[in-house]
């Protein structure tokens, strides 16, 4: 009778961030990993963003770097998920209740005289929000997006024998 053992991560991933250090889950179960990320794209799709042109909608663009902030959140261990994503409901300038999403903290401001949400996560640029993602896809998905950056892994060789033909052809 043969036997495999099978390893499980059991230490966060980390993601430093300047001052932050982000701790990401050891494993992603691959449904939940799927569902999180099909959201993500779900999102965007649904947005239809054109980035080339110059009537863009700013609410949609700030809608879409929510749905990643989220999506990225969900992979996160809970500390470094609320530090990362946190919408506060604040009444009189105090924190009346925290939110991992600005439409649950919308709808509890709603009908609170002088509530409003503030949005406490951490604030980074979009280019290190798209680093953390293909970094999350690599990690949980075993494959980059197909908006990787130049981090990618250079392409297989060719197969043959370098600088040799072939294929035979008779002029």
């Amino acid at each position: 009778m043969a036997t495999k053992k099978f390893a499980l991560n059991t230490t966060p991933h980390v993601a430093e961030v300047g001052a932050h250090t982000l701790l990401f889950q050891p494993e992603a179960l691959g449904d939940e990993f799927l569902e999180s990320y099909s959201r993500l794209q779900g999102t965007y799709k649904g947005l239809n963003l054109d980035l080339t042109n110059p009537a863009l909608d700013l609410g949609q663009v700030r809608d879409a770097t929510v749905a990643l902030r989220q999506f990225l959140a969900s992979l996160m261990l809970p500390e470094s998920a609320e530090e990362f994503a946190r919408w506060d409901v604040v009444v009189g300038g105090k924190t009346a209740s925290s939110h991992g999403d600005p439409a649950e903290a919308r709808e509890a401001a709603d009908g609170r005289k002088g509530a409003r949400v503030v949005d406490r996560g951490l604030r980074l640029p979009d280019r290190v929000l798209i680093e953390l993602m293909e970094w999350v896809v690599e990690l949980y998905g075993g494959q980059r997006p197909p908006t990787s950056s130049s981090g990618s892994a250079t392409a297989s060789p060719r197969p043959g024998s370098p600088g040799r033909g072939t294929s035979r052809s008779k002029a």
